[in-house]
């Protein structure tokens, strides 16, 4: 099994349930997927930050910093920063925070973000795009340029295709799908249970 299939295997176990819900865009839907059960995980952080940095140099991305809205992009970025470490090109890791503090520096990025960074946004799951052209608005706004939206899971909804008509490129390491796929069945609501 390869890191990518293990990725895509913890997050159907420990991220993905079935049911009714309503999503953070507001949208509704039979599937949810919290992906903070698994990149918050030792199991998650040691597969997604070499992931994610692989995917990064894969896009021939060079990016200086990576980041994005907190707080589900926090533990993504902070893994691929980690992971690109000992390599020739490491990249710092920023958090945007979701309204700029109102006491300190007053800042809505946070880190070691500066001006003039090319960056690649990062996104934890992507339903709408709304996050990730969130932050990068801010990325922009503070004298950043963004050079590509790099997600942990396509929702396959939209959100991807919403992102690239702003004119970003966009990689995911895994769509729904492939969660779906190898979710463990629903217990059947007639069935015994025992325990």
């Amino acid at each position: 099994m390869t890191d990518l299939e293990r990725l895509i295997a913890l997050l159907a176990r420990e991220s993905a349930r079935r049911g009714q819900f309503t999503l953070s865009s507001g949208r509704t839907s039979t599937l949810y997927i919290d992906a903070r059960r698994t990149t918050m995980s030792p199991q998650g952080l040691t597969l997604v930050g070499p992931l994610g940095l692989g995917a990064i140099r894969e896009a021939k991305w060079r990016p200086d910093s990576v980041g994005g809205m907190t707080l589900g992009a926090d533990p993504i970025s902070y893994a691929i920063s980690y992971a690109s470490a000992t390599t020739d090109t490491p990249v710092r890791a920023f958090t945007v925070r979701k309204e700029a503090k109102a006491h300190g520096t007053g800042r809505l990025i946070e880190g070691p973000f500066a001006a003039g960074d090319s960056v690649v946004i990062i996104e934890d799951v992507i339903t709408t795009g709304g996050s990730a052209l969130r932050a990068a608005d801010a990325v922009r706004s503070a004298g950043g340029s963004v050079i590509g939206v790099l997600a942990l899971i396509d929702r396959e909804e939209g959100g991807r295709e919403a992102i690239e008509a702003e004119g970003y490129a966009v990689r995911a390491l895994a769509a729904a799908s492939e969660i779906v796929r190898r979710m463990p069945p629903s217990p059947s609501r007639t069935g015994t249970h025992s325990g």
